[in-house]
């Protein structure tokens, strides 16, 4: 956690040459202007500016001008750079000319998200994150085939498994960077792979989200194979979904389990108006529906056919959202998870019973009378469109 004295005097005294400047745009693509040493007081100062016209989602050209500050907490060298003349990178907050927080800045959003949760319901949430991503040959040409890396299964271990060395070297940078990974291993596709991340706050969980698919898109590049984190690269197989888990601490007055059964509740009231920033491309729904990620809107204590799912292992308070996909802005994403959650809070909702039954099984599911997720990205832009909730939060990001 630097501090604006400290990144600068890192830069003077470990060779750093380029800095990166990173932001993203409403879909959670990654952009990025490199600047010199010479240039990062003023970075800090006055930010850099950008054509906000030429970004997806942002400013028409009248309104163009705007500028990135480098938020100096997220500095990181990036290891797979020479060590000599070194580039590092940070995330930026984004200003308008006038000075002001840009509207559409998605780490402000979450940002300010986490703010309301943390004044208005006094309460602190962590999140961990669980991605899952296949890994393709290359044809003759160095262009992405469907041909997956390997044709092991679930946890299956090497010879079957091709991913190890590559998923240690992910791991290994992920550490570099200063973010911890958790657990890999090999999932249920042939070459799908999924490396989990320890708790943190939701900022930084994001920030981890994104860095990590960087990672694994240059590593997988740099061993002649192509990463997907779309959601159902490989029809009849297994699809890519990011989970999240959300775990609480409340203030010493409240039930953890009370608080975190409102949270559920709210989650679950409002999941078919934020679905379209959990499951954003027409991929998503190809994926939900099938191959173990439920299509019906549902929560239950182990039970991992639910889309809520909370894990019952002494002294947690903890709640799994299983419908979200790696396409996801995970800022929006988080976002809309945690004004849910403050809904469910503040209105002191309660979720409907839990579902115990398998809702893998289309026909022991359709007998429950469960509501269901958007059946394509159409309809949930539309309900989110309809939606007044959304209306408060995240209206200027549907695309």
């Amino acid at each position: 956690m630097y501090t604006k004295e400290e990144v600068l005097d890192f830069v003077k005294e470990e060779d750093v040459k380029f800095i990166r400047l990173a932001f993203f745009d409403v879909s959670g693509r990654q952009k990025n202007i490199s600047i010199m040493p010479t240039e990062l007081e003023r970075a800090f100062s006055e930010g850099i500016p950008f054509d906000a016209s030429a970004v997806q989602g942002f400013e028409s050209p009248e309104k163009s001008d705007l500028y990135l500050v480098p938020d100096a907490s997220t500095l990181a060298i990036i290891p797979w750079r020479p060590m000599t003349g070194k580039v590092v990178r940070m995330f930026c907050n984004i200003f308008t000319p006038e000075g002001n927080p840009y509207k559409k800045d998605c780490r402000r959003l979450l940002k300010t998200a986490c703010k309301t949760m943390r004044e208005e319901c006094g309460i602190e949430v962590m999140v961990g994150t669980e991605i899952e991503f296949y890994l393709f040959k290359l044809d003759e040409k160095g262009e992405a085939t469907k041909i997956p890396f390997d044709n092991a299964g679930y946890m299956d271990i090497a010879p079957l498994d091709h991913g190890e060395n590559i998923r240690r070297d992910i791991c290994f940078t992920l550490e570099q960077m200063g973010f911890t990974p958790e657990a890999s291993h090999h999932e249920e596709g042939p070459g799908q792979n999924e490396i989990d991340f320890r708790y943190s706050d939701p900022l930084t969980a994001a920030d981890n989200v994104e860095t990590f698919k960087w990672i694994v898109n240059t590593k997988a590049a740099s061993n002649g194979l192509c990463a997907d984190f779309s959601p159902k690269p490989l029809p009849g197989e297994a699809g890519n979904g990011m989970h999240i888990t959300f775990s609480i601490n409340a203030k010493e007055d409240s039930s953890a389990e009370k608080v975190l059964c409102s949270m559920l509740a709210g989650i679950h009231a409002h999941i078919e108006e934020i679905t379209c920033f959990l499951n954003p491309t027409e991929n998503s729904y190809k994926r939900l529906g099938t191959a173990k990620a439920t299509q019906y809107v549902s929560w239950g204590k182990e039970n991992r056919s639910a889309l809520i799912r909370i894990p019952t292992k002494k002294g947690e308070a903890r709640l799994e959202i299983r419908s979200p996909d790696p396409e996801c802005n995970p800022y929006l994403a988080l976002t809309c998870l945690i004004y849910a959650a403050i809904d469910g809070v503040k209105q002191n909702m309660t979720a409907p019973a839990a579902t115990e039954e398998n809702l893998f099984d289309n026909k022991t599911a359709s007998r429950l009378g469960l509501r269901t997720l958007p059946q394509s990205l159409e309809e949930a832009r539309e309900i989110a469109k309809k939606s007044d909730f959304v209306a408060k939060i995240a209206s200027d990001y549907i695309l």
